[in-house]
């Protein structure tokens, strides 16, 4: 086993749960869009912004791919996926 260097990222590898999640949410958008629709019948702007953005969070997670910076480490977290969905609920909800 090789010794971990200061400032080394943590290993990658494919987070499945995390792509099949991305993968989930951009069928659903992409198949049934007028899920992203207020009652009204206009794009609800928020709720798509909250889906797009754990979307894009898992993807990148998904992939492996996990950034050096502590900052960025912790934008593109599970935790950061977990919260724009709980978001994206909680606005579908008060609809």
């Amino acid at each position: 086993m090789m010794p971990r260097v200061a400032n080394a990222p943590p290993s990658s590898r494919i987070n499945v749960l995390s792509l099949v999640i991305a993968v989930a949410i951009m069928l659903a958008c992409t198949l049934y869009p007028p899920m992203m629709a207020a009652p009204d019948g206009k794009a609800d702007h928020v709720l798509a912004t909250a889906l797009f953005a754990a979307m894009s969070v898992a993807f990148v997670r998904g992939v492996g791919f996990v950034p050096r910076m502590l900052v960025w480490r912790w934008l593109f977290s599970g935790w950061t996926c977990f919260a724009a969905l709980a978001l994206a609920g909680w606005v579908k909800f008060l609809h």
